[in-house]
């Protein structure tokens, strides 16, 4: 006789295998839909390449050309010879690359002050910070560029960069993350050591406050990159024109070589590709913590 133990394991067995039999449908369903949105997703890249590498002419084809030609090193010479690619280039990896290290420094400082001490009107305070995330922002274009032009800073890299240097959704996102993984322990324990507050921040916090700090300078140096409405109202002057406004003033009066505006746009996304590729550890580890309880 079979012992009952072994009947009881026996029927689990065929009972997973059941389970997962019926369950098998779904699962490819999930991940037809999954890789469908990816295709979905890349295909623009995709597209934007293709047509970097073609003509003008060829753009405008029926039915179009679905595979990459020979014409993107024609493009990129032409872009090169044509514009100030560099110089834009420049002037944008400056600005982003500088505006995300002060968000990344005030927002989280401001959001570890406001998740670990107690100070007057605290939370009045961080009220009034979440309120300002309902104004859009366009609303605040006049009054920062009167206050751009009494500083002297119109046609200058500064007004790209000061005004953002901190950002109510950056200090939300670093309270949060900061109150959720720097543990009040692990603050006592630095006291302990002899930490001052700044020290606090710097030495303790800081390390693990990795995954929220790559996160938020994706999102920053993405959103600077690609901002062109507050370059457009504060510089005029084509020297100090940012990626994006250089791409914008390609398009011509009367004829547009979009070869040259697609091949550079392409090799505007290259940096964006980069950022990503560096942080999207980090980025995901970030995204994912606030599902995950200890």
């Amino acid at each position: 006789m079979v012992p009952s133990s072994s009947k009881v394991a026996f029927g689990r067995v065929i009972t997973g295998i059941s389970v997962k039999k019926t369950r098998a449908p779904g699962t490819i369903w999930l991940h037809v839909v999954m890789i469908t949105g990816a295709i979905l997703s890349l295909f623009p890249f995709y597209w934007l390449l293709v047509m970097s590498t073609a003509t003008t002419a060829d753009m405008f084809r029926f039915p179009p050309r679905l595979l990459p030609g020979d014409q993107l090193l024609v493009n990129i010479g032409k872009v090169l010879d044509h514009v100030g690619f560099f110089r834009s280039f420049g002037n944008s990896l400056i600005v982003a690359g500088t505006h995300m290290l002060l968000v990344l420094f005030f927002c989280s400082l401001a959001g570890f002050a406001f998740a670990k001490f107690q100070f007057p009107a605290k939370a009045p305070l961080f009220f009034f910070l979440l309120a300002t995330m309902m104004v859009p922002q366009q609303l605040g274009l006049i009054p920062q560029f009167i206050i751009m032009q009494k500083l002297g800073w119109i046609n200058d890299l500064k007004a790209l960069i000061v005004p953002g240097a901190a950002s109510a959704f950056g200090i939300f996102w670093m309270r949060q993350y900061t109150a959720s993984v720097v543990h009040d322990e692990l603050i006592n324990a630095g006291r302990i050591d002899g930490c001052n507050s700044f020290d606090l921040y710097w030495r303790v916090a800081l390390p693990v406050l990795r995954p929220a700090l790559a996160t938020l300078g994706i999102i920053t140096f993405l959103g600077s990159w690609n901002d062109y409405l507050w370059p457009l109202v504060v510089i005029s002057v084509q020297e100090k024109f940012t990626i994006q406004m250089l791409i914008a003033s390609m398009n011509g009066v009367y004829s547009t070589d979009y070869s040259m505006v697609m091949a550079a746009t392409l090799m505007a996304t290259v940096p964006l590709i980069i950022v990503f590729s560096i942080f999207s550890r980090q980025f995901i580890a970030g995204l994912m913590q606030g599902s995950v309880k200890d």
